[in-house]
């Protein structure tokens, strides 16, 4: 039985270690768990409306279950997905409170979009994107996440304000941002000594350190019965099937989607060693597939669209290389639906320096980058500053590939020139 699961997920006894793989699930769960909380937080805007915010806990973490399974299955890649924040706050405050849709309606555009999403996978339209990146362009999409995931370390940490510059003395000074420097400190070390689960260790002592400084709350209860899914169970509306506002929400969200999952994708598998010579990874079609198929799920379950999560970088530093690191996270969020307190209790003190640590080694791929060649360089250049600073991988790979499409075709345009006054 244990070994049929294993090869379902693609782990080897001969390629692969059982311990670290299971170590890495951990680290990337622990550092990707935080939506649980937030995510009813976001939504709270829409308690008025109707939303029943209760049943959002449930929804969100049976969607990442199903997300992350199907990585691990489907996939076979050490992925854990959730449902992303950068589309959950479009989901809210663009469609919901600016445009004053309602929350069916936005369900609904999630789905429809999870749709189209799974058709491109599908088709040679997603390979067709994909194989017109240049191979410097597929490395510099790794560092700049690996920046971009630093950065958002650094912000949960509480040191920096608006993300540019530190915060006051007295910030710097508090129990909170102490924390996190000597989990840092911790975690950059057991990094430097090889230590095989050194992320979660980080993760384990500074939650523990953080108890008696008033950091870590300690919650009343270890125990907790999920609240029913079933109000948010396919709350679809498809009055508005043939209107324009509803198609232009969906290719909204199906264009940050697609940009965003293959600039994850892309990213993880560069630091996993998974991207071949020629540039290509092996089974992207089902890395994407799996991603789609996760949108139409958490919409049916009624939550924002599901996405890859760049927080896995945690796994993959830890040494996850399968999908038995997506299983072990997917089982851990199942976990999470009677466990909710225990694992809400983990401060952000002690998951920040994880991700500036899983940052650094997803920065590693610049040094695969053709500094040679200036058409490549710049728009390799571009893509990495533009992610953190933008606070969007969507927008580093855009601007990437346009200044790329851009360069290539002027040099190329001007060479034929050249050509034609030499003759």
């Amino acid at each position: 039985m244990k070994e049929n699961i294993c090869s379902l997920v693609g782990f080897s006894i001969q390629r692969n270690s059982l311990k670290t793989e299971v170590l890495a699930g951990l680290t990337t769960f622990v550092t990707m768990s935080y939506i649980l909380a937030l995510n009813p937080v976001m939504f709270a805007p829409l308690a008025d409306h109707g939303y029943p915010i209760g049943a959002l806990f449930t929804a969100t973490a049976l969607s990442a279950t199903i997300g992350s399974m199907l990585m691990a299955f489907l996939a076979k890649r050490p992925i854990g997905q959730a449902p992303g924040l950068a589309l959950n706050l479009f989901f809210v405050q663009t469609v919901c409170v600016s445009l004053g849709y309602s929350w069916r309606f936005a369900l609904t555009a999630v789905l429809l979009e999870g749709i189209l999403f799974v058709l491109l996978c599908l088709s040679n339209i997603r390979q067709i994107i994909f194989d017109m990146m240049p191979p410097s362009l597929k490395h510099a999409m790794a560092a700049g996440i690996g920046f971009f995931i630093a950065m958002i370390g650094f912000k949960n940490s509480g040191i920096l304000a608006e993300g540019t510059i530190f915060n006051h003395i007295e910030t710097l000074t508090s129990p909170s941002s102490l924390l996190f420097i000597i989990g840092l400190l911790l975690a950059g070390l057991l990094t430097v000594l090889k230590v095989r689960g050194g992320l979660l260790m980080t993760i384990l002592a500074i939650t523990a350190i953080g108890i008696p400084l008033g950091v870590t709350m300690m919650p009343d209860i270890l125990f907790s019965i999920p609240d029913s899914p079933a109000p948010l169970f396919c709350q679809f509306t498809w009055d508005e099937l043939l209107t324009p506002d509803l198609w232009v929400c969906v290719l909204t969200m199906l264009f940050f989607d697609l940009f965003d999952t293959l600039g994850s994708v892309v990213g993880l598998m560069a630091k996993s060693g998974s991207i071949r010579k020629n540039g290509r990874i092996p089974n992207m079609r089902n890395i994407m597939l799996s991603d789609a198929l996760g949108t139409v799920a958490g919409a049916c379950l009624g939550c924002s669209t599901v996405t890859t999560y760049v927080e896995s970088a945690t796994g993959v530093a830890e040494g996850g290389r399968t999908g038995l690191t997506a299983l072990v996270i997917a089982l851990c969020f199942i976990g999470s639906l009677f466990l909710s307190p225990l694992f809400l209790a983990i401060p952000n003190a002690a998951t920040a320096p994880v991700m500036v640590i899983a940052g650094f080694y997803l920065f590693s791929s610049v040094r695969y980058i053709n500094l040679t060649n200036p058409v490549e360089t710049l728009p390799a250049f571009l893509t990495i500053l533009l992610m953190p600073v933008s606070g969007s991988i969507t927008d580093g790979i855009i601007v990437g590939l346009f200044t790329y499409v851009a360069f290539s075709f002027i040099t190329d345009w001007i060479s034929r020139i050249h050509s034609n006054d030499e003759k």
